[in-house]
């Protein structure tokens, strides 16, 4: 039914190496969710009681969560829809673009994909705040004398880890996988020395548990689940991670060491709960190691949330890059890392941007309680939207038989949907912010995408002909030894610069370049289909370049590749021209003149092309022209 997953070229690693390595990126997220789920849910907003029935049913809605919405839904299923080995909301939302041939839903499809990256946003902010302060936590009930130091504590390392990023994560990376080994194998030992001491809390491997919990308190745990979620965040990372490891690696990872360590972990704090009661409840996760052991804990704890920090702000790197590539963010300056390893990008913008977000949330939260009230509305958003998305997969890419395809959407239709009912209920306490930061970058992303499209309207409205072009005034100008390279988002008509060129120097050069760079809704296209040509005529050459929405243009060295319309391109005999649109926002129809106005904004504020696309600087040329959208 589904289509193998692609080797995405990760079989020549080694499964183990890159199993252990999914380890350290992969599951740092996820990882640190025993610091607080378990915690909020009895402690939280909704408060439960510390007895049996309550404690199993929370114990074992936590196993069940993890068994339906990661391992069945994430693992099992969504990973093996990915776009050539690669995965996440818009990877997925371009592999359904790309081999969809209905227009019915497509624009309801794609607006889904662009919230759920719009939501990402929101956690990528929320995760490093709620990580790394309810691991510093851990010093109040380790060292009580130190609780003021907290805050100043966190200020510091979020300030160090968005500091460091402009240096890469390679080095850095080396360390990550250890470091999880080590913090899952403590965490796991630590329940099992609780649940040795209770074993009865096993039973809560039994679904009964969770049924029984919603037949005695459903109003109390249908609010639980707002907590119980906090258990699977990170879910979503094992798919969006994908790219860098292989559908496989992070499969074993799950199966046989990050799950049953959580799980472990989980119902060691439920035996604790059952034996000290209230006595544990302000920290069962610290509380499970003796006295001696909880400081060096901190430690490691705090060491495993800068790693789950790392994995999400490098996600918001990766995924803002893909949102460059497939039209819905302006062009922004990227910094590569690594020589050898293409993904690791740096975007300055997004780095600050999201560290002071960070920092607000730190000052205005204040602790971890407060801020996992934000936390799940996000999560389940985004969650939902997969499997909405998922749906069309079934139905139209793998072609699933009804009978197979409706019971099981049923199932995580009924949990993503209890999931996020129940964050709704904490709006009001900071789940109003995630909610702000994904309608207002999903604002930024559809009127980017839009007056993207409606310039490029008004665009070929106003082009000339190239033909008619070529045999008039082309035939009759002076003609200057040398190549120009006109750049142009149309692959039709004549680029704007070319006709402006001409209008102010009256000649053109021997060879003349359109060079049109398309990104496709692959993630890598292949090197050897690169390069389309086109001969108009008269020396006019009209060139396509393909990339993949992970790739980065460079279009010097893709015009090394093109052959058969002349001398090789030497750049000291190559001038690139480029057209600056000013927009004049105006009242036709298309967008609201306050959108308008802030795609001129954003438009005036891009990266330049000549950067982007890594032109020589002192080869280029740019000319201006007005266009009301």
């Amino acid at each position: 039914m589904a289509p193998a997953a692609h080797a995405h070229g990760h079989g020549k690693d080694g499964i183990i190496k890159l199993a252990v390595g999914a380890i350290g990126i992969v599951f740092g997220d996820i990882g640190t969710s025993p610091l607080y789920a378990f915690r909020e849910t009895f402690n939280g907003h909704h408060k439960l009681s510390l007895d049996h029935a309550h404690i199993m049913g929370v114990t074992s809605l936590m196993f069940w969560s993890m068994m339906i919405v990661v391992t069945v839904k994430y693992v099992a299923i969504i990973m093996r829809a990915d776009n050539k080995g690669e995965g996440g909301s818009l990877a997925l939302l371009a592999l359904i673009s790309g081999r969809t041939k209905t227009k019915r839903w497509s624009a309801g499809i794609i607006l889904l994909g662009v919230f759920a990256t719009s939501l990402f946003y929101g956690d990528s902010m929320i995760t490093p705040a709620v990580s790394v302060l309810s691991a510093v936590e851990g010093l109040a009930v380790a060292q009580p004398g130190l609780g003021h130091l907290v805050l100043p504590i966190v200020a510091a390392i979020l300030i160090f880890l968005f500091a460091i990023q402009k240096n890469g994560t390679a080095r850095v990376g080396l360390f990550f996988g250890p470091i999880m080994l080590l913090y899952f194998a403590v965490i796991a030992t630590l329940g099992v020395l609780s649940i040795w001491q209770t074993p009865g809390v096993l039973a809560a491997f039994s679904p009964h548990y969770a049924v029984e919990f919603f037949l005695v308190d459903p109003r109390r745990a249908f609010l639980a689940l707002g907590s119980v979620v906090l258990a699977v965040t990170g879910a979503e990372a094992l798919y969006a991670d994908m790219g860098h490891f292989g559908r496989k690696p992070i499969g074993i990872s799950w199966l046989f060491f990050v799950l049953p360590a959580l799980i472990l972990n989980y119902m060691g704090q439920a035996a604790l709960l059952t034996r000290a009661g209230k006595a544990a409840l302000e920290s069962p996760f610290y509380l499970l190691a003796p006295e001696y052991l909880q400081l060096p804990l901190v430690i490691l704890a705090t060491a495993a949330a800068v790693i789950a920090s790392q994995a999400v702000i490098s996600g918001a790197f990766s995924v803002t890059q893909q949102a460059i590539q497939l039209g819905f963010v302006p062009r922004l300056r990227i910094e590569h890392t690594s020589a050898s390893t293409a993904g690791q990008i740096y975007i300055p913008l997004i780095n600050w941007l999201l560290l002071v977000m960070v920092l607000i949330l730190v000052a205005f939260f204040r602790t971890s309680s407060n801020l996992t009230s934000a936390y799940g509305i996000a999560v389940t958003g985004a969650m939902t939207i997969d499997t909405c998305l998922l749906a069309v997969v079934l139905f139209r890419l793998w072609n699933w038989p009804k009978w197979a395809a409706i019971p099981l959407l049923a199932v995580l239709f009924l949990v993503d949907g209890a999931y996020l009912s129940a964050n709704l209920t904490k709006i009001p306490d900071g789940g109003w912010f995630p909610l702000l930061v994904g309608v207002i970058v999903f604002t930024i992303l559809t009127t980017w995408a839009k007056g993207r499209q409606l310039m490029m309207a008004r665009l070929r409205e106003a082009a000339m002909p190239i033909k008619v072009f070529i045999q008039s005034a082309a035939s009759h100008a002076s003609r200057v030894p040398g190549t120009a390279v006109f750049m142009t988002s149309s692959p039709d008509g004549v680029p704007h610069a070319l006709l402006h060129n001409l209008k102010h120097n009256k000649v053109l050069h021997e060879r003349i370049i359109l060079l049109t760079v398309k990104i496709a809704d692959v993630p890598y296209h292949p090197v050897g289909e690169r390069v389309y040509l086109d001969h108009l005529g008269h020396g006019f050459h009209r060139v396509v370049l393909k990339y993949g929405f992970m790739e980065e243009p460079d279009v010097p060295a893709a015009l090394n590749l093109v052959g058969g319309c002349g001398d090789k391109f030497k750049m000291m005999d190559t001038s690139f021209f480029l057209a600056r649109q000013t927009l004049l926002p105006s009242a036709k129809p298309g967008m609201a003149l306050w959108r308008e106005k802030l795609f001129a904004w954003m438009l005036r504020n891009a990266e330049s092309a000549m950067e982007f696309f890594r032109l020589p600087t002192n080869r280029v040329v740019e000319l201006g022209s007005q266009v009301e959208i």
